[in-house]
């Protein structure tokens, strides 16, 4: 299998063929001194030189309840329900633990991937995405487009910095012309 450096919106599933207690061992990385990963079984088994553990889940199906795997893959992971469709009577015959690794968990790094047992590859699918629509924007200001050769641009409004500076050097003015008038006055 081969990852991309540009891979995007993808999930393989992976069935995991191990007893529950060994799930474990071999979900979790084995750190050193430095924090650094001396052993991961599970990176091991995939055939991944990088992989971050932020964007993949290890779980039992039954966990599942309802839901189901097909639900799961729809619901929890964007995928499209016809794609899903698809591969229902294998997906819903799944038994045991399953591994589900997004393409996030790459980080752009270009791979060749060589899933080895406990891992049993079930399938890649591809996340749904958004529609795209170009619908009319709501607003009146987003009404007409741009200016076209010769009409007439809109008059500019005002600058509300030289408003105040204008403000600061009238007002100090005005309150001296009205203490003049005054004294004058008395």
């Amino acid at each position: 299998m081969q990852v991309t450096d540009s891979e995007r919106g993808l999930v393989r599933l992976f069935a995991l063929d191990l007893p529950s207690e060994e799930i474990t061992a071999f979900r979790e990385p084995v750190y050193d001194t430095d924090g650094d990963i001396t052993d991961w079984p599970l990176q091991r088994a995939l055939g991944f030189t990088y992989l971050d553990e932020d964007f993949i889940e290890i779980f039992p199906i039954s966990d599942l309840e309802d839901l189901g795997l097909t639900g799961y893959m729809v619901q929890g992971l964007g995928i499209a329900e016809a794609d899903v469709k698809e591969d229902a009577a294998r997906l819903s015959s799944q038994k045991g633990w399953i591994l589900v690794v997004l393409s996030s968990a790459f980080e752009g790094a270009a791979q060749t991937l060589s899933p080895q047992s406990p891992l049993r590859w079930i399938g890649t699918y591809k996340e749904e995405g958004a529609p795209v629509s170009f619908e009319a924007l709501p607003d009146a200001s987003a009404k007409g487009g741009a200016p076209t050769q010769g009409s007439v641009p809109p008059t500019p409004q005002g600058n509300p910095h030289l408003t105040l500076l204008l403000a600061l050097f009238t007002l100090p003015l005005a309150a001296l012309l009205l203490g003049l008038f005054l004294w004058w006055i008395l």
